[in-house]
């Protein structure tokens, strides 16, 4: 994975793009199937987890673990897990937003094969996504670097909270890596596994790479597939613009959802820069039917939309 930390060196969020097509061409791609989805951390900001390197990205503090410190330093790794107890107040309570639900709908609708994901947060899933590629892991687990045991990351929060009552009520800006911006963590006590080594997310921190076998399956799915559709990702790192370059090299349309600039906007065929949930919302409506209701059953309360609505009454903002 490249490491890439230096906000001098990153796009900027506001500078204009030069978008190509509108939703009406993101309908029909989608409803050719065969689609594969790669998403990043935009696609989470609906459910309330920031981003990286949008506009309120770059406001926010900067200082990801990377995972040579991690590995290397006890007091990186108490400074990791006190940001992380606090930051799991909030980042182990969100929801899936409507835009997971549109992409498992597709996905349940025959015109999604593949989800591959940049996030660690698990709402694909949990909006009914199967098969999920998790690219950088997931935050739902920890794994004891010296044993290899494995366990919940919930379970683990209720140790964090029992041993450190007192930090576990402060308040800090939650990041995109689930963890809370801290100012002290000296008091902080870690919990280590029963064997005593320390634990790790099953997360790729900044710095270390992505499996190869699971680069390998990504390449294939890109290669087998219609046409690749990106949402809320600048793929500024190459863990994820290494697929849309695979997919212009073997001729498969790519089509970018996403606010701001991305390395990728030059090999796309449709570019929208608009609210991703308000575009899936479109693309959801006019390709998936509304199910018949159960025969006996009390049926659509009057007046009610026929999906979950995914754009808050801002669809109107997304070009025809």
């Amino acid at each position: 994975m490249v490491d890439v930390l230096a906000r001098r060196d990153l796009p900027d969020p506001r500078a204009a793009v030069t978008t190509r097509g509108g939703v009406g061409d993101l309908v029909d791609l989608v409803a050719a199937g065969g689609v594969c989805v790669l998403t990043g951390a935009g696609m989470s900001t609906a459910s309330g987890i920031p981003d990286y390197r949008g506009i309120t990205g770059r406001a926010r503090p900067a200082n990801p673990m990377r995972h040579a410190d991690f590995v290397a330093s006890a007091a990186n790794r108490r400074r990791y897990w006190a940001r992380s107890l606090v930051g799991w107040k909030t980042f182990g309570e969100v929801e899936p937003n409507d835009g997971h639900h549109v992409v498992a709908d597709l996905q349940r609708a025959g015109l999604v094969d593949r989800v591959i994901t940049q996030n660690v947060d698990g709402l694909h899933q949990r909006a009914g996504s199967h098969d999920v590629v998790e690219l950088h892991g997931t935050l739902a687990t920890v794994s004891c670097l010296d044993c290899g045991a494995t366990v919940d990351r919930a379970d683990l929060q209720h140790r964090l909270r029992a041993r450190n009552p007192q930090v576990a009520e402060r308040v800090g800006v939650i990041s995109a890596d689930g963890d809370a911006h801290l100012v002290a963590d000296a008091d902080f006590v870690v919990v280590d596994c029963h064997c005593g080594g320390p634990y790790m997310p099953d997360v790729v921190f900044f710095g270390a790479g992505v499996r190869r076998s699971l680069v390998d399956a990504c390449y294939r799915s890109v290669q087998d597939c219609r046409s690749l559709l990106v949402l809320g990702s600048s793929l500024f790192v190459w863990s994820g613009l290494r697929f849309v370059r695979r997919a212009a090299e073997h001729d498969r349309p790519v089509a970018i959802v996403n606010h701001g600039p991305t390395r990728g906007d030059d090999l796309s065929a449709i570019r929208l820069d608009d609210d991703l949930t308000d575009v899936l919302a479109v693309v959801r409506d006019r390709l998936v039917p509304t199910p018949a209701p159960v025969p006996g059953s009390p049926g659509p309360v009057p007046g009610s939309p026929p999906h979950r609505s995914a754009s808050s009454g801002r669809r109107d903002a997304v070009a025809p």
